[in-house]
Protein backbone atom coordinates (compact mmCIF):
# COMPACT_ATOMS: atom_id res chain seq x y z
CA UNK A 1 0.00 0.00 0.00
CA UNK A 2 0.88 3.93 -0.32
CA UNK A 3 0.21 6.46 1.24
CA UNK A 4 1.42 10.47 0.74
CA UNK A 5 3.37 11.46 3.51
CA UNK A 6 5.62 13.99 4.47
CA UNK A 7 9.24 14.05 4.33
CA UNK A 8 9.37 13.40 8.14
CA UNK A 9 6.59 11.35 8.46
CA UNK A 10 8.18 9.15 6.17
CA UNK A 11 10.64 9.20 8.55
CA UNK A 12 9.03 8.40 11.11
CA UNK A 13 7.57 5.11 9.05
CA UNK A 14 10.89 4.14 8.82
CA UNK A 15 11.80 4.10 11.86
CA UNK A 16 8.80 1.99 12.17
CA UNK A 17 9.30 -0.46 9.85
CA UNK A 18 13.19 -0.65 11.16
CA UNK A 19 12.24 -2.44 14.09
CA UNK A 20 13.07 0.83 16.20
CA UNK A 21 12.33 0.92 20.57
CA UNK A 22 12.92 4.12 21.55
CA UNK A 23 13.10 7.85 20.10
CA UNK A 24 14.35 10.71 21.83
CA UNK A 25 14.80 14.10 20.78
CA UNK A 26 14.45 17.71 21.53
CA UNK A 27 11.43 20.11 18.96
CA UNK A 28 13.12 22.07 16.50
CA UNK A 29 11.98 23.11 13.45
CA UNK A 30 12.01 21.41 10.60
CA UNK A 31 12.95 18.44 12.59
CA UNK A 32 10.32 18.37 14.76
CA UNK A 33 7.29 16.09 13.25
CA UNK A 34 10.03 12.71 12.98
CA UNK A 35 9.31 12.38 16.56
CA UNK A 36 5.67 13.47 16.96
CA UNK A 37 4.95 11.14 13.73
CA UNK A 38 7.02 8.50 15.34
CA UNK A 39 4.98 8.68 19.17
CA UNK A 40 1.98 7.68 17.28
CA UNK A 41 3.28 4.10 17.32
CA UNK A 42 2.63 1.91 20.56
CA UNK A 43 5.72 -0.19 19.14
CA UNK A 44 8.04 2.96 19.86
CA UNK A 45 8.89 4.74 23.16
CA UNK A 46 9.17 8.66 22.38
CA UNK A 47 9.72 11.12 24.63
CA UNK A 48 11.06 15.23 24.45
CA UNK A 49 14.36 15.41 26.13
CA UNK A 50 15.39 18.55 27.64
CA UNK A 51 18.13 19.18 25.47
CA UNK A 52 19.42 17.61 22.19
CA UNK A 53 22.24 16.42 24.25
CA UNK A 54 20.22 14.27 26.45
CA UNK A 55 18.35 13.26 23.68
CA UNK A 56 21.41 11.71 21.97
CA UNK A 57 22.68 10.32 25.31
CA UNK A 58 18.99 8.22 25.74
CA UNK A 59 19.36 7.07 22.13
CA UNK A 60 23.07 5.54 23.32
CA UNK A 61 21.58 4.31 25.85
CA UNK A 62 19.15 2.13 24.27
CA UNK A 63 21.66 0.82 21.69
CA UNK A 64 23.99 -0.24 24.26
CA UNK A 65 21.12 -1.82 25.46
CA UNK A 66 20.81 -4.03 21.98
CA UNK A 67 17.75 -1.72 20.83
CA UNK A 68 17.03 -0.21 17.53
CA UNK A 69 17.10 3.93 18.45
CA UNK A 70 17.14 6.97 17.24
CA UNK A 71 16.89 11.17 17.98
CA UNK A 72 16.00 13.97 15.90
CA UNK A 73 17.19 17.51 16.25
CA UNK A 74 17.90 20.38 13.71
CA UNK A 75 21.39 21.41 12.65
CA UNK A 76 21.74 24.01 15.11
CA UNK A 77 20.59 20.80 17.82
CA UNK A 78 23.91 19.32 16.31
CA UNK A 79 26.10 21.86 17.93
CA UNK A 80 24.46 20.61 21.75
CA UNK A 81 24.54 17.15 20.67
CA UNK A 82 28.34 16.96 19.22
CA UNK A 83 29.99 16.23 22.47
CA UNK A 84 28.38 12.59 22.95
CA UNK A 85 28.76 12.31 18.99
CA UNK A 86 32.54 12.56 18.37
CA UNK A 87 32.90 9.76 21.44
CA UNK A 88 29.59 7.73 19.79
CA UNK A 89 32.41 7.46 16.67
CA UNK A 90 34.82 5.93 18.70
CA UNK A 91 32.26 3.47 20.94
CA UNK A 92 29.90 2.31 17.90
CA UNK A 93 26.57 1.24 18.55
CA UNK A 94 25.34 -2.31 20.40
CA UNK A 95 21.74 -1.76 18.55
CA UNK A 96 21.98 0.40 15.33
CA UNK A 97 21.41 4.34 16.17
CA UNK A 98 20.44 6.85 13.88
CA UNK A 99 20.92 10.64 14.20
CA UNK A 100 18.57 12.86 12.42
CA UNK A 101 19.56 16.69 11.08
CA UNK A 102 17.68 18.84 9.42
CA UNK A 103 19.26 21.67 7.89
CA UNK A 104 17.13 25.16 7.64
CA UNK A 105 18.84 26.23 4.02
CA UNK A 106 17.17 30.08 3.97
CA UNK A 107 16.92 29.87 7.76
CA UNK A 108 13.19 29.87 7.20
CA UNK A 109 13.43 29.08 11.33
CA UNK A 110 16.68 28.94 12.30
CA UNK A 111 19.51 31.52 13.59
CA UNK A 112 21.78 29.96 10.97
CA UNK A 113 22.13 28.31 8.31
CA UNK A 114 24.98 26.04 8.82
CA UNK A 115 25.96 22.53 6.71
CA UNK A 116 25.80 19.55 9.04
CA UNK A 117 28.00 17.51 6.65
CA UNK A 118 31.04 19.23 8.42
CA UNK A 119 30.03 17.12 11.30
CA UNK A 120 29.89 14.12 9.71
CA UNK A 121 33.21 14.62 8.23
CA UNK A 122 34.57 16.31 11.41
CA UNK A 123 33.38 13.00 13.51
CA UNK A 124 33.78 10.43 10.97
CA UNK A 125 30.16 9.26 10.93
CA UNK A 126 28.63 7.87 7.75
CA UNK A 127 25.40 10.63 6.71
CA UNK A 128 22.93 9.59 4.18
CA UNK A 129 20.64 12.49 2.54
CA UNK A 130 17.56 11.44 1.13
CA UNK A 131 15.70 13.51 -2.10
CA UNK A 132 12.00 12.89 -1.30
CA UNK A 133 9.82 11.09 0.80
CA UNK A 134 9.91 7.51 -0.48
CA UNK A 135 13.72 7.87 0.06
CA UNK A 136 13.51 8.89 3.44
CA UNK A 137 11.94 6.14 4.46
CA UNK A 138 13.74 3.59 2.49
CA UNK A 139 17.25 5.65 3.73
CA UNK A 140 16.21 5.00 7.56
CA UNK A 141 15.90 1.48 6.98
CA UNK A 142 19.40 1.35 5.11
CA UNK A 143 20.89 3.87 7.73
CA UNK A 144 20.00 0.82 10.57
CA UNK A 145 21.79 -1.75 8.91
CA UNK A 146 24.94 0.55 7.68
CA UNK A 147 24.50 1.03 11.82
CA UNK A 148 25.02 -2.55 13.34
CA UNK A 149 27.09 -3.72 10.33
CA UNK A 150 29.32 -0.76 10.41
CA UNK A 151 29.18 -0.32 14.21
CA UNK A 152 28.68 3.06 13.83
CA UNK A 153 25.76 5.78 14.66
CA UNK A 154 24.34 7.40 11.12
CA UNK A 155 23.15 10.78 10.64
CA UNK A 156 20.36 11.11 8.09
CA UNK A 157 20.63 14.50 6.71
CA UNK A 158 17.48 16.22 6.03
CA UNK A 159 16.75 19.87 4.77
CA UNK A 160 13.44 22.12 5.13
CA UNK A 161 12.17 21.09 1.62
CA UNK A 162 12.36 17.49 2.44
CA UNK A 163 11.16 17.49 5.74
CA UNK A 164 7.81 19.34 4.35
CA UNK A 165 7.03 18.11 1.45
CA UNK A 166 5.27 14.97 0.25
CA UNK A 167 5.48 12.12 -1.91
CA UNK A 168 3.95 8.48 -1.92
CA UNK A 169 5.85 6.18 0.18
CA UNK A 170 5.36 2.38 0.38
CA UNK A 171 4.15 1.13 3.68
CA UNK A 172 5.62 -2.16 4.94
CA UNK A 173 5.60 -4.06 7.92
CA UNK A 174 7.52 -3.71 10.96
CA UNK A 175 10.53 -6.08 11.75
CA UNK A 176 10.27 -6.60 15.23
CA UNK A 177 13.61 -7.79 16.93
CA UNK A 178 14.19 -9.47 20.10
CA UNK A 179 15.80 -7.83 23.44
CA UNK A 180 18.95 -9.48 23.45
CA UNK A 181 21.11 -10.45 26.37
CA UNK A 182 23.36 -7.52 27.50
CA UNK A 183 26.84 -8.29 27.75
CA UNK A 184 29.70 -6.02 29.46
CA UNK A 185 32.44 -4.72 27.48
CA UNK A 186 33.88 -1.84 28.91
CA UNK A 187 36.94 -1.45 26.38
CA UNK A 188 34.56 -1.21 23.50
CA UNK A 189 32.33 1.38 25.56
CA UNK A 190 34.28 2.76 28.24
CA UNK A 191 36.09 5.67 26.42
CA UNK A 192 38.97 6.58 28.89
CA UNK A 193 42.20 7.46 27.35
CA UNK A 194 43.58 3.71 27.67
CA UNK A 195 40.43 2.53 25.68
CA UNK A 196 39.82 5.61 23.07
CA UNK A 197 43.14 4.98 21.76
CA UNK A 198 42.35 1.61 20.68
CA UNK A 199 39.13 2.80 18.78
CA UNK A 200 40.59 5.23 16.52
CA UNK A 201 42.38 3.32 14.31
CA UNK A 202 39.22 1.24 14.36
CA UNK A 203 37.02 5.06 13.29
CA UNK A 204 39.95 5.16 10.35
CA UNK A 205 39.55 1.45 9.33
CA UNK A 206 35.83 1.76 9.58
CA UNK A 207 35.87 5.05 7.06
CA UNK A 208 38.15 3.69 4.38
CA UNK A 209 35.16 0.38 4.77
CA UNK A 210 32.31 2.96 4.10
CA UNK A 211 34.20 4.65 1.53
CA UNK A 212 34.66 1.03 -0.45
CA UNK A 213 31.42 0.73 -0.05
CA UNK A 214 29.91 3.96 -1.30
CA UNK A 215 31.36 3.30 -4.54
CA UNK A 216 28.75 0.29 -5.21
CA UNK A 217 26.12 1.48 -2.95
CA UNK A 218 22.65 1.68 -4.93
CA UNK A 219 22.50 4.59 -2.50
CA UNK A 220 24.26 6.68 -5.05
CA UNK A 221 23.54 5.89 -8.46
CA UNK A 222 24.45 7.61 -12.21
CA UNK A 223 21.93 8.11 -14.22
CA UNK A 224 22.80 8.52 -18.08
CA UNK A 225 21.57 11.41 -20.31
CA UNK A 226 24.10 13.34 -22.38
CA UNK A 227 27.62 13.00 -22.66
CA UNK A 228 27.66 16.90 -22.73
CA UNK A 229 27.00 17.65 -19.12
CA UNK A 230 27.59 16.34 -15.93
CA UNK A 231 25.99 17.01 -12.35
CA UNK A 232 26.59 15.89 -8.99
CA UNK A 233 24.46 16.62 -6.66
CA UNK A 234 22.20 15.16 -3.53
CA UNK A 235 19.09 15.68 -1.70
CA UNK A 236 16.42 18.32 -2.38
CA UNK A 237 18.99 19.42 -5.38
CA UNK A 238 18.33 15.95 -7.79
CA UNK A 239 15.00 17.40 -7.71
CA UNK A 240 15.31 20.56 -9.29
CA UNK A 241 18.45 19.22 -11.50
CA UNK A 242 15.52 16.97 -13.12
CA UNK A 243 12.87 19.44 -13.14
CA UNK A 244 15.08 21.58 -14.90
CA UNK A 245 17.51 19.05 -17.04
CA UNK A 246 15.17 16.04 -17.41
CA UNK A 247 17.32 13.59 -19.00
CA UNK A 248 19.31 15.75 -21.32
CA UNK A 249 22.20 15.76 -18.64
CA UNK A 250 23.82 12.74 -16.98
CA UNK A 251 22.99 12.99 -13.51
CA UNK A 252 25.40 11.36 -10.50
CA UNK A 253 23.06 11.16 -7.34
CA UNK A 254 24.69 10.99 -3.78
CA UNK A 255 22.66 9.01 -1.23
CA UNK A 256 25.69 8.75 0.81
CA UNK A 257 27.70 11.76 1.19
CA UNK A 258 30.04 10.93 4.07
CA UNK A 259 32.51 9.39 2.94
CA UNK A 260 32.49 10.31 -0.62
CA UNK A 261 33.69 7.89 -2.69
CA UNK A 262 36.81 8.68 -5.29
CA UNK A 263 37.13 5.92 -7.87
CA UNK A 264 33.29 6.42 -9.06
CA UNK A 265 33.36 9.74 -9.31
CA UNK A 266 36.57 9.87 -11.07
CA UNK A 267 34.58 7.46 -13.53
CA UNK A 268 31.47 9.68 -14.12
CA UNK A 269 33.42 12.60 -14.35
CA UNK A 270 35.15 11.22 -17.48
CA UNK A 271 31.99 10.19 -19.21
CA UNK A 272 30.97 13.80 -19.61
CA UNK A 273 32.78 16.84 -20.95
CA UNK A 274 32.05 18.97 -18.25
CA UNK A 275 31.09 18.43 -15.07
CA UNK A 276 28.89 20.72 -12.19
CA UNK A 277 28.66 20.14 -9.04
CA UNK A 278 25.16 21.66 -7.80
CA UNK A 279 24.82 21.37 -3.57
CA UNK A 280 22.99 24.03 -1.32
CA UNK A 281 25.22 25.76 1.52
CA UNK A 282 28.88 25.19 1.75
CA UNK A 283 31.10 23.43 -1.56
CA UNK A 284 31.78 20.28 0.54
CA UNK A 285 31.09 17.60 -2.96
CA UNK A 286 32.86 20.21 -5.10
CA UNK A 287 35.89 20.41 -2.64
CA UNK A 288 35.88 16.94 -2.57
CA UNK A 289 36.30 16.42 -6.25
CA UNK A 290 38.59 18.93 -6.43
CA UNK A 291 41.39 17.14 -3.55
CA UNK A 292 41.00 14.07 -5.79
CA UNK A 293 41.82 16.00 -8.95
CA UNK A 294 38.42 16.23 -10.51
CA UNK A 295 38.16 19.35 -11.99
CA UNK A 296 34.16 20.06 -11.53
CA UNK A 297 32.44 23.72 -11.72
CA UNK A 298 30.86 24.54 -8.03
CA UNK A 299 30.44 27.07 -6.00
CA UNK A 300 31.53 29.94 -8.56
CA UNK A 301 28.23 29.51 -10.30
CA UNK A 302 26.56 29.09 -7.54
CA UNK A 303 25.82 31.13 -4.12
CA UNK A 304 26.53 29.07 -0.75
CA UNK A 305 23.36 31.03 0.46
CA UNK A 306 19.88 30.29 1.18
CA UNK A 307 17.94 27.34 -0.64
CA UNK A 308 18.47 26.76 -4.68
CA UNK A 309 15.26 26.07 -6.31
CA UNK A 310 14.33 25.27 -10.00
CA UNK A 311 14.73 28.62 -10.98
CA UNK A 312 18.10 29.57 -9.50
CA UNK A 313 19.95 26.70 -11.68
CA UNK A 314 18.00 28.09 -14.64
CA UNK A 315 19.34 31.05 -13.85
CA UNK A 316 22.80 30.00 -13.02
CA UNK A 317 23.20 27.97 -16.64
CA UNK A 318 20.83 31.04 -18.62
CA UNK A 319 18.55 29.07 -19.70
CA UNK A 320 15.01 30.84 -20.27
CA UNK A 321 12.56 30.43 -17.34
CA UNK A 322 9.21 29.62 -17.86
CA UNK A 323 5.99 31.70 -18.11
CA UNK A 324 4.13 32.90 -14.99
CA UNK A 325 1.19 34.74 -14.09
CA UNK A 326 1.91 37.70 -12.31
CA UNK A 327 0.17 41.05 -11.02
CA UNK A 328 1.98 44.40 -10.78
CA UNK A 329 0.31 45.19 -7.76
CA UNK A 330 3.12 45.55 -4.84
CA UNK A 331 2.24 42.58 -2.19
CA UNK A 332 2.67 44.37 1.27
CA UNK A 333 5.10 42.88 3.16
CA UNK A 334 3.25 40.47 6.57
CA UNK A 335 6.42 40.36 9.11
CA UNK A 336 5.80 37.61 11.94
CA UNK A 337 4.23 39.38 15.11
CA UNK A 338 3.28 37.87 18.48
CA UNK A 339 -0.48 36.80 18.55
CA UNK A 340 -3.32 38.65 19.44
CA UNK A 341 -2.89 38.08 23.30
CA UNK A 342 0.35 36.52 23.31
CA UNK A 343 1.45 36.68 27.29
CA UNK A 344 4.98 37.91 26.60
CA UNK A 345 3.84 41.78 24.80
CA UNK A 346 2.60 42.96 27.91
CA UNK A 347 6.08 42.19 29.73
CA UNK A 348 8.19 43.54 26.49
CA UNK A 349 6.04 46.48 26.46
CA UNK A 350 7.31 47.38 30.29
CA UNK A 351 10.87 46.47 29.16
CA UNK A 352 10.47 49.43 26.17
CA UNK A 353 8.79 51.99 28.06
CA UNK A 354 11.33 51.92 30.95
CA UNK A 355 14.35 51.58 28.35
CA UNK A 356 15.81 48.33 29.59
CA UNK A 357 18.53 46.56 28.15
CA UNK A 358 17.28 42.70 27.35
CA UNK A 359 19.34 39.93 26.13
CA UNK A 360 17.10 37.35 24.59
CA UNK A 361 16.70 34.13 24.00
CA UNK A 362 15.34 31.28 21.05
CA UNK A 363 11.85 31.09 20.96
CA UNK A 364 8.28 32.64 19.91
CA UNK A 365 9.31 35.87 22.23
CA UNK A 366 12.34 36.59 19.92
CA UNK A 367 9.50 38.68 18.39
CA UNK A 368 9.55 41.20 20.97
CA UNK A 369 12.70 42.15 18.81
CA UNK A 370 10.30 43.85 16.25
CA UNK A 371 9.10 47.20 16.23
CA UNK A 372 7.02 48.78 17.65
CA UNK A 373 8.80 47.12 20.65
CA UNK A 374 12.27 46.85 19.73
CA UNK A 375 12.49 45.15 23.21
CA UNK A 376 16.10 42.93 22.54
CA UNK A 377 19.40 43.49 22.21
CA UNK A 378 20.49 40.29 21.53
CA UNK A 379 19.64 36.36 20.33
CA UNK A 380 22.85 34.32 20.21
CA UNK A 381 21.84 30.48 21.00
CA UNK A 382 19.22 28.91 23.36
CA UNK A 383 20.31 29.43 27.00
CA UNK A 384 22.81 32.26 25.54
CA UNK A 385 20.37 34.72 27.22
CA UNK A 386 21.20 33.88 31.09
CA UNK A 387 24.84 33.37 30.67
CA UNK A 388 24.93 36.50 28.60
CA UNK A 389 23.54 38.41 30.94
CA UNK A 390 25.84 37.87 33.65
CA UNK A 391 29.07 38.20 31.62
CA UNK A 392 27.29 41.95 30.56
CA UNK A 393 26.89 42.77 34.02
CA UNK A 394 29.93 41.84 35.31
CA UNK A 395 31.55 43.80 32.39
CA UNK A 396 29.52 46.70 33.28
CA UNK A 397 29.52 46.92 36.74
CA UNK A 398 26.43 48.53 39.12
CA UNK A 399 25.15 50.75 35.85
CA UNK A 400 24.72 47.37 33.96
CA UNK A 401 23.07 45.60 36.55
CA UNK A 402 20.47 48.13 37.33
CA UNK A 403 19.03 48.81 34.00
CA UNK A 404 19.70 45.15 31.94
CA UNK A 405 17.62 41.68 32.21
CA UNK A 406 16.85 38.81 29.91
CA UNK A 407 14.93 36.84 29.24
CA UNK A 408 13.98 33.28 28.21
CA UNK A 409 11.42 30.35 27.83
CA UNK A 410 10.17 27.95 29.97
CA UNK A 411 11.38 24.99 27.54
CA UNK A 412 14.36 26.82 26.41
CA UNK A 413 15.37 27.62 30.14
CA UNK A 414 14.99 23.43 30.69
CA UNK A 415 16.66 22.71 27.46
CA UNK A 416 20.08 25.04 28.92
CA UNK A 417 19.17 27.94 30.38
CA UNK A 418 19.57 26.30 34.08
CA UNK A 419 23.18 26.14 33.99
CA UNK A 420 23.73 29.72 33.17
CA UNK A 421 21.53 30.54 36.09
CA UNK A 422 23.78 27.59 38.07
CA UNK A 423 26.97 30.27 36.91
CA UNK A 424 24.70 33.54 38.19
CA UNK A 425 24.23 32.34 41.83
CA UNK A 426 27.71 30.75 42.13
CA UNK A 427 29.63 33.99 40.62
CA UNK A 428 27.34 36.21 42.31
CA UNK A 429 26.23 38.92 39.63
CA UNK A 430 23.31 41.19 40.29
CA UNK A 431 21.37 39.93 37.82
CA UNK A 432 17.79 39.62 36.78
CA UNK A 433 16.50 36.52 35.05
CA UNK A 434 12.74 36.72 33.49
CA UNK A 435 11.64 33.34 32.69
CA UNK A 436 8.72 33.87 30.09
CA UNK A 437 6.33 30.65 30.79
CA UNK A 438 3.38 30.09 28.68
CA UNK A 439 3.20 26.50 29.60
CA UNK A 440 4.26 25.27 26.17
CA UNK A 441 7.19 25.01 23.76
CA UNK A 442 5.53 27.82 21.60
CA UNK A 443 7.25 28.26 18.77
CA UNK A 444 7.88 24.44 17.10
CA UNK A 445 3.84 23.95 17.36
CA UNK A 446 3.01 23.06 21.14
CA UNK A 447 5.32 20.34 22.01
CA UNK A 448 5.33 19.68 25.85
CA UNK A 449 8.06 19.87 28.10
CA UNK A 450 9.08 19.48 31.36
CA UNK A 451 7.46 22.10 33.26
CA UNK A 452 4.03 21.54 31.92
CA UNK A 453 2.86 18.54 33.48
CA UNK A 454 2.53 16.26 30.63
CA UNK A 455 4.56 13.86 28.14
CA UNK A 456 4.90 13.56 24.16
CA UNK A 457 1.61 11.40 24.42
CA UNK A 458 -0.12 14.38 26.36
CA UNK A 459 -0.16 12.04 29.06
CA UNK A 460 0.15 13.60 32.60
CA UNK A 461 3.77 13.59 33.96
CA UNK A 462 6.23 15.10 36.37
CA UNK A 463 6.26 19.20 36.18
CA UNK A 464 9.65 20.62 37.03
CA UNK A 465 8.11 23.51 40.01
CA UNK A 466 10.42 26.51 38.51
CA UNK A 467 10.21 28.46 41.69
CA UNK A 468 11.93 25.89 43.80
CA UNK A 469 14.52 25.12 40.75
CA UNK A 470 15.71 28.53 40.83
CA UNK A 471 15.98 28.81 44.50
CA UNK A 472 17.29 25.36 45.11
CA UNK A 473 20.35 26.67 42.69
CA UNK A 474 20.74 29.40 45.01
CA UNK A 475 18.30 31.70 43.83
CA UNK A 476 16.92 33.44 46.83
CA UNK A 477 14.61 36.31 45.04
CA UNK A 478 12.32 34.47 42.79
CA UNK A 479 8.33 35.84 42.46
CA UNK A 480 5.56 35.17 39.86
CA UNK A 481 4.16 37.90 37.79
CA UNK A 482 1.02 38.06 35.46
CA UNK A 483 1.84 39.89 32.30
CA UNK A 484 -1.37 40.71 31.51
CA UNK A 485 -1.07 43.28 34.41
CA UNK A 486 0.93 46.08 33.65
CA UNK A 487 1.25 47.70 36.91
CA UNK A 488 2.43 44.47 38.62
CA UNK A 489 4.97 43.47 35.87
CA UNK A 490 6.38 47.32 36.43
CA UNK A 491 7.07 47.01 39.68
CA UNK A 492 8.55 43.58 39.59
CA UNK A 493 11.09 44.71 37.12
CA UNK A 494 11.63 47.71 38.46
CA UNK A 495 12.12 46.24 42.08
CA UNK A 496 14.75 43.19 41.22
CA UNK A 497 16.77 45.71 39.14
CA UNK A 498 16.84 47.96 42.36
CA UNK A 499 17.76 45.19 44.36
CA UNK A 500 21.56 44.27 45.00
CA UNK A 501 21.06 40.52 44.84
CA UNK A 502 20.68 37.74 41.91
CA UNK A 503 16.90 37.06 40.94
CA UNK A 504 14.18 35.39 38.90
CA UNK A 505 10.72 37.05 37.71
CA UNK A 506 9.02 34.04 36.40
CA UNK A 507 5.94 35.71 34.00
CA UNK A 508 3.64 33.26 33.93
CA UNK A 509 0.41 33.21 31.72
CA UNK A 510 -0.45 30.25 28.96
CA UNK A 511 -0.01 30.88 25.53
CA UNK A 512 -3.54 32.29 23.84
CA UNK A 513 -3.27 29.18 21.22
CA UNK A 514 -3.73 26.29 23.44
CA UNK A 515 -6.77 24.45 23.27
CA UNK A 516 -7.75 24.59 26.94
CA UNK A 517 -6.82 28.41 27.14
CA UNK A 518 -10.56 30.36 26.26
CA UNK A 519 -10.86 34.19 24.91
CA UNK A 520 -12.46 36.56 26.85
CA UNK A 521 -15.05 38.59 24.80
CA UNK A 522 -12.97 41.33 22.60
CA UNK A 523 -12.79 45.14 23.86
CA UNK A 524 -13.86 48.07 21.31
CA UNK A 525 -13.19 51.59 20.97
CA UNK A 526 -15.22 53.97 22.34
CA UNK A 527 -14.89 56.87 19.36
CA UNK A 528 -16.47 59.76 21.09
CA UNK A 529 -13.47 59.12 23.82
CA UNK A 530 -10.56 58.40 21.80
CA UNK A 531 -8.53 61.09 20.57
CA UNK A 532 -5.98 59.36 18.41
CA UNK A 533 -3.36 59.82 20.93
CA UNK A 534 -1.85 56.00 19.30
CA UNK A 535 -0.77 54.99 22.67
CA UNK A 536 -2.01 51.32 22.50
CA UNK A 537 -0.31 51.18 18.68
CA UNK A 538 2.49 50.96 21.21
CA UNK A 539 1.90 47.22 21.82
CA UNK A 540 1.86 45.96 18.62
CA UNK A 541 -1.20 43.87 18.87
CA UNK A 542 -1.73 42.72 15.19
CA UNK A 543 -5.79 42.99 16.38
CA UNK A 544 -5.17 46.79 17.20
CA UNK A 545 -5.19 49.38 14.23
CA UNK A 546 -6.11 53.49 13.10
CA UNK A 547 -8.58 53.86 11.14
CA UNK A 548 -8.33 57.54 10.07
CA UNK A 549 -7.55 59.31 13.16
CA UNK A 550 -9.21 56.60 15.36
CA UNK A 551 -7.86 53.29 16.93
CA UNK A 552 -9.56 50.60 15.95
CA UNK A 553 -9.42 46.79 17.38
CA UNK A 554 -10.57 44.58 14.82
CA UNK A 555 -13.36 41.64 17.15
CA UNK A 556 -11.80 38.67 15.21
CA UNK A 557 -8.45 38.66 16.47
CA UNK A 558 -9.03 40.17 20.09
CA UNK A 559 -9.18 37.91 22.50
CA UNK A 560 -9.80 40.18 25.50
CA UNK A 561 -6.24 40.59 27.26
CA UNK A 562 -7.19 43.82 28.60
CA UNK A 563 -3.47 44.95 27.82
CA UNK A 564 -4.65 47.60 25.86
CA UNK A 565 -7.17 49.09 28.74
CA UNK A 566 -4.43 49.47 30.84
CA UNK A 567 -2.66 51.64 28.50
CA UNK A 568 -6.00 54.55 27.87
CA UNK A 569 -5.52 56.69 30.09
CA UNK A 570 -9.21 58.43 28.50
CA UNK A 571 -10.98 54.80 28.94
CA UNK A 572 -11.66 54.77 25.06
CA UNK A 573 -11.06 51.19 25.38
CA UNK A 574 -14.03 49.35 26.79
CA UNK A 575 -15.23 45.23 26.72
CA UNK A 576 -18.29 44.72 24.76
CA UNK A 577 -21.31 45.60 27.31
CA UNK A 578 -19.87 48.11 29.06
Amino acid sequence: MKKLLLGNEAAARGLYEAGVKVVSSYPGTPSTEITENAAKYDEIYCEWAPNEKVATEVAFGASLRGVRSACAMKHVGLNVAADPLFTLSYTGVNGGMVIFVADDPAMHSSQNEQDSRHYAIAAKVPMLEPSDAAETKEFVKAAFELSEKFDTPVIVRMCTRIAHSQSAVELCDREERELPAYEKNPQKYIMAPANAIRRHPFVEERTQKLRELAETSPLNRVELGGTETGIICSGTCYQYVKEVFGDSVSVMKLGIVNPLPVQSIKDFAASVDKLYVIEELDGIIESHLKNIGVDCVGKEMFSPLGEYSQTTIRAAFGLPQPESVSTDTPVPVRPPVMCAGCPHRGLFYTLSKHKITCLGDIGCYTLGSAAPLNALDSTLCMGASVSGLHGFNKAGGRDSESKTVCVIGDSTFMHSGMTGLVNIAYNGSNSTVIILDNSITGMTGHQQNPTTGYNIKGEPALAVDLEALCRAVGIERVRVVDPYNLKECEEAILEELETDAPSVIISRRPCMLLKYVKPQSPVKVNEDKCVGCRQCMKLGCPAISMKGKKAHIDFTQCVGCDVCTQLCRLGAIEKEGR
